[in-house]
């Protein structure tokens, strides 16, 4: 594999398993709400009948088989390769969507995929090699960084005063929390292997900690996120929050574990050009998601223009003929 590690290459085996069961899950699970909106009351309206239906479990299922393999990915890749390869779950969706859910994928969909895989390519090819980490002890001395600690209070300073008004606050909290999410699963994942490896390290105290911060920050997520939907549009959202949250992922990686210290700038400037490649995908694929049946349509409507043009001449034609009729006689 050239330059890349073998704990690198474990890493990419599992970013991409698990986009792919992340990606399909939406899949099935949609199909398995389709199928009980057929037979009792749809989700969007309120209803629960998803629960009894087995398409929508097996999304399930395949969703957390998807999210485990990506916690395990944490552990053997830096977060500057895994974090970005999440994108592959957006084209796994959008593929199987127009052949399954016959959801049509704009030609714009097409390139946008092209252009997040292209973007994934160099960021693996350039992705930086991770230093050995002996003991959860040496994590806790990386993620108590005072830039860290700093910005998580600005952020957290600023949410109540600024957050109806600025979308940008609770969407950068969401993502914050989100991106030390990673760094707290990254840890605890280390720590498995570690573990696994003979070297228990749940008898750290830094370890329950990292435990601690994965389930608070989760919930903070949610709970911001929530505050973000409901506040203002969804559309714009979506994309923002998948920009912030890679981008502080990736700028907390970087502060936490040192990932561009053994990099030159060329390797550096590559994979931030591959990471906006990604950003570009995505931002096509996202705007364009509603555009596949649009042009399938055309023609009817065309059709039916001409069919009222036809209807119209002929309205017209037999109004003049009487009129004509009329005068001559």
């Amino acid at each position: 594999m050239g330059g890349i590690s073998s704990d690198n290459v474990h890493g990419l085996v599992l970013a991409v398993a698990s986009s792919i069961f992340i990606g399909s899950s939406f899949i099935v699970k949609k199909k398995g709400l389709k199928k009980a909106g057929v037979n009792g009351t749809r989700a969007g309206s309120g209803g629960y009948s998803y629960l009894f239906e087995p398409w929508w479990w097996v999304g399930m299922i395949t969703m957390v088989v998807g999210e485990i393999a990506n916690f395990a990915a944490y552990a053997f890749a830096p977060a500057i390769l895994v974090t970005p390869l999440g994108a592959l779950s957006i084209i796994v969706s959008a593929v199987l969507a127009h052949f399954i859910l016959e959801e049509k994928l704009h030609i714009f969909g097409v390139l946008g995929c092209v252009l997040c895989m292209v973007g994934s390519t160099i960021i693996v090819l350039h992705a930086p090699l991770e230093k050995p980490i002996t003991s959860v002890k040496e994590l806790w001395t990386l993620a108590t960084e005072p830039v860290l600690v700093l910005v998580a209070v600005l952020i957290l300073k600023f949410a109540p005063k600024f957050g109806q008004s600025h979308m940008l606050v609770y969407i950068g909290i969401c993502s914050l929390m989100g991106s030390l999410t990673v760094m707290s699963v990254k840890a605890l994942g280390i720590a498995l292997k570690l573990t696994f490896e003979g070297k228990n390290q749940f008898k750290y105290y830094q370890t329950w900690i990292f435990t601690v911060v994965v389930i608070v920050c989760c919930l903070s997520q949610l709970n911001y996120l929530n505050k973000a939907l409901d506040t203002f549009n969804t559309a714009v959202i979506s994309p923002v929050y998948y920009v912030m949250f890679t981008s502080l992922t990736i700028f907390a990686s970087v502060i936490m574990f040192k990932d561009w210290d053994s990099q030159n700038a060329s390797q550096i400037a590559s994979e931030l050009c591959g990471f906006v490649v990604i950003l570009a995908g995505t931002f096509l694929l996202h705007k364009t998601r509603n555009m596949g049946g649009t042009v399938s349509d055309e023609p009817i409507i065309i059709r039916n223009s001409s069919s009222d043009q036809r209807q119209s001449t002929g309205r017209n034609s037999s109004f003049d003929q009487r009129q004509s009729t009329s005068s001559t006689s």
